[in-house]
């Protein structure tokens, strides 16, 4: 995987700026990062051109207010320690398609954006940059405390499964040979199983044993640069493996999740996966990394429809 040298960071003036900041703060430090653009979208306004023309100077005004009530949170936020060229930078319009374009013309390594709980705000525009932002996505939970001890992530054993493993590595590389990461493979028992003539329980152990050898194959790919990487093999019993792996994080005591996006090339960028669109929908425990190859993003046509 890539350096994180360039990232977004999206405030909207709420207290999750504070936990956002913090954790931009936490990556640049240990990426070395270069610049960080700290972004707020401004809402369509849709002045009338007459009051526009009465108050030519009320839209510079309303950026400026915004740019310094931004410089204000990142001011006591972020370390003041770290040579990273941090930016403000205030659009008006809809919040995922400016993110999306100033992604595509910083050519960002990361988005940070805030998952809300008990605050006011939906999943709607995570939804959005998940399957189409140029890099990777990292959708912080409200009052998360950023700290890198114990990794989870999840793994079918295909090639984004693969991204996501060597990011965790990367990750935890930079953060200290005590990193724990553990790899979860959820499977499921056929419900034609009966058909074998062998019991539950024997299937069972069949699927596991099946889980097991796969990963072997699946680790035997990967650099784990001398990390013992921890399989844990779920049996998922309510067709809801999501369901199974945000539990297993918190049995863990996680600090984060990292899963691949599915779409690899530009024809299948858009669609990021099942599970990673659940743990979206689902998670609003654990900092979560949704993994692309910088640059696999919906390709020339969608990157038009969304400006």
């Amino acid at each position: 995987m890539y350096q994180i040298k360039k990232m977004i960071v999206c405030l909207d003036l709420s207290e999750m700026d504070e936990t956002l900041v913090k954790f931009a703060s936490f990556v640049a430090k240990t990426n070395q990062t270069d610049k960080i653009y700290f972004t707020n979208v401004i809402r369509n306004l849709n002045i009338p051109k007459d009051v526009l023309k009465e108050f030519p100077n009320l839209i510079d005004s309303m950026i400026d207010e915004r740019k310094g009530e931004m410089k204000k949170i990142i001011d006591n936020h972020f370390d003041k320690s770290l040579d990273t060229n941090c930016a403000l930078v205030v659009k008006e319009g809809q919040l995922s398609k400016k993110i999306l374009k100033l992604a595509h013309e910083k050519s960002a390594d990361m988005i940070i954006v805030g998952r809300k709980v008990t605050m006011i705000g939906t999943g709607v525009v995570t939804q959005r940059l998940a399957r189409r932002a140029s890099c990777s996505l990292l959708i912080v939970p409200e009052k998360s405390v950023p700290k890198i001890d114990r990794i989870l992530v999840p793994s079918d054993f295909s090639d984004y499964s693969k991204d996501a493993m060597e990011e965790a590595i990367l990750i935890a590389e930079k953060n200290g040979r005590n990193v724990e990461i553990i790899c979860q493979n959820v499977f499921t028992v056929p419900s034609g199983y009966h058909f074998t003539g062998k019991s539950y329980e024997e299937f069972t152990a069949i699927m596991k044993t099946h889980a097991e050898i796969n990963y072997k194959k699946f680790i035997r790919k990967i650099d784990t640069k001398g990390f013992d990487i921890i399989p844990i093999y779920t049996k998922d019993d309510d067709e809801d493996p999501v369901e199974d792996i945000i539990q297993k994080a918190i049995e863990i005591s996680a600090d984060g999740i990292i899963i691949g996006a599915k779409g690899r090339t530009a024809a299948t960028a858009l669609f990021i996966g099942s599970m990673a669109e659940r743990l979206i929908q689902l998670n609003d425990k654990f900092p979560l990394l949704v993994t692309r190859p910088k640059g696999k993003n919906a390709g020339l046509l969608d990157y038009i429809l969304e400006i």
